[in-house]
């Protein structure tokens, strides 16, 4: 009976997880589509349940579907449902409108209005309706009108010429030197007020970094003109004529286009005075101002006029007004990108102001300017951050347990944070960091130590950030970067697996991080990492029935460079990507010195996309990490150090299994112990996929729902006897991967986000049945297939379970 209960249970579990997912959105993939109610309707009358738009037309699919998404939104209030999705499986339609015929119009109207601006100039319109009438219960009768806009769109019309036309001199020469970076190619680009405006701000942005600092957007206009060139011909005979008009309509039908000329916008269409030229005019960088000390109740223009409260300290570049002499005036000659006496430019102004937001010592930046004469006198008003503060976090995580037993283990992290924003009055940020950590088991008997506490580990960490690259050579070109700081950094811990090992160890570092639009570097050189290991008996007793893990428990020390680059970019409309790439290189000829030197490479990527569909968001992320010892000290082992290997499973990875417990490949040496069963691999694959869904929402708390699913696993890169089907091997990828799938709750406080997530095992390389595949009509919630008994009869259970329960703080990528 608890089998079948058991069973059924799982099965509820696994339909309702992939029937929630697909309810929850309209893609034309997936087909169940989420029940409506409706509540407060009209009574005895027809009213708007439903909408829908359907295009067609000379254009592809994803045109298709980005104008039918669009033009959703172009309906009239009065005749358009709006509904509210409930719980991931529920539309809300509450006090839907009246269905009048007289608002079609106005909804065609705003329709053809947009298709226009997205240069869709001949369209067909249809509008149709339909009433069902829904009777429930004892309710009066529902007659839901559902409206249909069937759309012809016709040809979109391409951009057939662009031209520019400005009368001052200087603009039409800067505008000629940079045609290369329009975004508009002629006979290509389709036609839209986005593509026109997009091109007006970059000309905007060109010309003030160029000294025009009064020039506007509305000083521009863009001329569009969507006359057919065939109707210029000139001719008198009547004929010629009506074979003119026919060939200029079968043009437009088949090939719509336009042409389009920047000029100068008359000044009697702007709010400038007809004789006022002023935005024609170049200025220059005057003075250069700092108020490093601004309070949060003052403001900027009113301190303009009263500069009697402060003590100032001139130099030839800048001038620094002050009260108390909390910052080194000297500093800002490193974070001004923008210099006297030269064309004032947008971009360096706006640089400068973002640097100065970036560094951490002041929480806000103010600018005014001031026109004297041919020059801009620059004000910077910074607002200071609290100068120290402490702040405690603590940190909660499970990773794994057993529903029907209290078999599981559950964290606890207290870390403790002391800062200091402005060391030695340069604004040098100092981070100290406290972190104590226990792991802990509600039931001692499932653990070979019988104890409650089964790991603690303790860390004090220091760190210096200077706003500034501390470079021994010079940087070609350094204004290209947007911002730049060295960083210094030491970090001592302790770590004590109860009854199996003591580690200790002192990290420190030295380098930089620079950041240049999109794009974030850091480098770390020397990075210097000691270790010490204390082999305790019941890791001992590891060794004896999984050899391999000798060569992880190696400890030695380690000199390297470390470097990364992460950057964003979006990927189109509501997406964005996001890509990380690392590596760690020991530095040669370490270990001719002292046999304890590691000589190894490693290497990651990773990989996210967020795609935004309305209030739902689907989210990817791949990873792919390796690592290679090339260390020949046979004190060293064959594989990178446990502390520089990769792991699987966790809140953050393989959320079926739990935190350590998945891998290597389809080895089954881990999962057939009975002591120490986590693994360390020298290479890793993972791929995730996450679709999130609103769920309720109570005062503050967001409740959020999601489905899931992981790939992926660890290897060894190198063979090892002791462990057979641990190393990677390209034949046996399909048997070594492993899937889970599942679901899971999150509680968004808005500053924190608290998660539950549920995994099934889908596919187990070290599962013996079904080729590794969940089978649901055998379905238990624990792996018995290792169980053993020893000599006196006794049950030695290799605890394993079919699934894995997470707890974790923040989305997992």
């Amino acid at each position: 009976m608890i089998l079948s209960i058991q069973k059924l249970s799982i099965v509820i579990i696994i339909l309702c997880s992939f029937s929630l997912l697909l309810s929850c959105t309209d893609e034309k993939f997936l087909v169940v589509i989420p029940r409506v109610r409706v509540k407060n309707y009209p009574v005895d009358t027809p009213f708007v349940y439903n909408n829908k738009v359907n295009v067609s037309g000379n254009i592809n699919k994803d045109e298709k579907k980005r104008l039918e998404e669009n033009l959703a939104n172009y309906w009239a209030d009065s005749l358009f449902a709006r509904r509210v999705l409930r719980f991931g499986v529920q539309y809300l339609l509450q006090n839907p409108p009246v269905f009048d015929t007289t608002t079609i119009p106005t909804s065609q109207s705003f329709m053809s209005g947009y298709l226009f601006s997205q240069g869709y100039f001949r369209t067909a319109l249809k509008d149709s309706f339909y009433v069902d009438t829904v009777v429930k219960g004892n309710k009066p009768a529902q007659y839901r009108t559902t409206i249909v806009m069937d759309i012809d769109a016709g040809n979109r019309a391409l951009i057939d010429s662009l031209g520019y036309d400005l009368n001052d001199t200087t603009l039409q020469r800067i505008t000629k030197n940079n045609l290369k970076d329009s975004k508009i190619e002629v006979n290509k680009t389709p036609y839209s007020k986005e593509i026109i405006a997009a091109e007006l701000d970059r000309l905007v942005s060109l010309y003030r970094d160029r000294g025009y600092f009064l020039l506007r957007r509305d000083n521009l206009a863009a001329v569009v003109d969507t006359l057919n060139a065939v109707l210029l011909k000139s001719t008198t005979d009547p004929f010629e004529q009506v074979q003119i008009l026919e060939e200029a309509e079968q043009n437009s039908k088949e090939n719509s286009s336009v042409t389009i000329a920047i000029q100068q916008r008359r000044l009697a269409d702007t709010s400038n005075a007809n004789n006022d030229t002023s935005f024609l005019k170049r200025f220059y960088v005057g003075r250069i101002n700092y108020y490093p000390e601004t309070y949060l109740a003052e403001f900027p223009d009113s301190l303009l006029n009263h500069l009697v409260s402060f003590n100032k300290q001139a130099n030839r570049a800048y001038t620094v007004y002050y009260r108390q002499g909390q910052f080194n005036p000297k500093i800002f000659r490193q974070f001004n990108y923008i210099r006297t006496e030269r064309l004032y430019n947008d971009d360096l102004f706006f640089k400068t102001v973002n640097t100065l937001g970036q560094i951490g010592a002041w929480k806000q930046v103010e600018t005014r300017t001031v026109i004297r004469g041919d020059s801009i006198d620059i004000n910077y008003f910074l607002y200071p951050e609290r100068k120290q503060n402490i702040t405690y976090n603590l940190e909660a995580s499970r990773n794994t347990g057993d529903v029907l037993t209290s078999s599981n283990f559950f964290g606890l992290a207290l870390n403790i944070t002391y800062r200091n924003r402005n060391v030695w009055h340069r604004a040098v940020q100092s981070t100290t960091s406290f972190t104590n950590g226990v792991e802990f088991t509600f039931n001692q008997a499932q653990t070979q130590n019988n104890s409650l506490l089964q790991a603690f580990q303790i860390s004090l960490g220091q760190s210096y950030s200077f706003p500034r690259a501390f470079i021994p050579f010079k940087i070609k070109r350094p204004g290209r970067l947007d911002f730049g700081r060295t960083v210094v950094s030491a970090n001592a811990s302790y770590a004590d697996r109860q009854d199996y090992f003591r580690l200790r160890s002192v990290v420190a570092d030295y380098g930089y991080d620079w950041k240049r639009k999109n794009k974030v570097w850091q480098l770390r050189f020397p990075n210097i990492e000691v270790y010490s290991l204390d082999t305790l008996p019941l890791l001992s007793e590891a060794f004896i029935t999984n050899p391999f893990l000798r060569n992880s428990f190696n400890t030695g020390r380690v000199v390297s460079i470390k470097s990364s680059l992460v950057f964003t970019y979006p990927g189109g409309r509501n997406i964005t990507n996001y890509a990380r790439f690392s590596s760690e290189v020991c530095l040669p000829g370490m270990d001719k010195i002292n046999n304890k030197f590691y000589q190894f490479v490693k290497a990651e990527a990773e990989y996210r996309k967020s795609i935004l569909m309305r209030k739902n968001t689907l989210a990817m992320r791949a990873f792919a990490g390796i690592g290679y010892n090339y260390s020949v000290s046979p004190a060293l082992g064959i594989t990178l150090p446990f502390y520089k290997q990769f792991i699987a499973g966790g809140p953050n990875s393989m959320r079926a299994w739990g935190l350590r417990q998945l891998g290597l490949g389809s080895s089954l040496l881990s999962d057939t112990s009975t002591t120490f069963s986590d693994r360390y691999g020298d290479m890793q694959l993972e791929a995730n996929l996450e679709y999130r869904f609103p769920i309720a929402h109570f005062s503050s708390v967001n409740v959020n729902g999601c489905m899931f699913a992981d790939a992926g696993n660890i290897w060894n890169v190198r063979n090892d006897p002791n462990n057979p089907n641990s190393q990677f091997d390209l034949s046996r990828l399909g048997k070594d991967i492993a899937l889970g799938v599942g679901t899971g709750l999150r509680f968004d406080f808005n500053y924190f986000l608290i998660r539950v997530d549920f995994g099934i095992k889908l596919k187990d390389p070290a599962r013996l049945e079904n080729n590794g595949w969940l089978n649901i009509a055998d379905f238990t919630w624990r792996n018995h297939e290792f169980d053993k008994y020893d000599m006196n009869g006794n049950l030695i259970s290799a605890i394993r379970n079919n699934y894995a329960v997470q707890l974790g703080i923040g989305l997992p990528f």
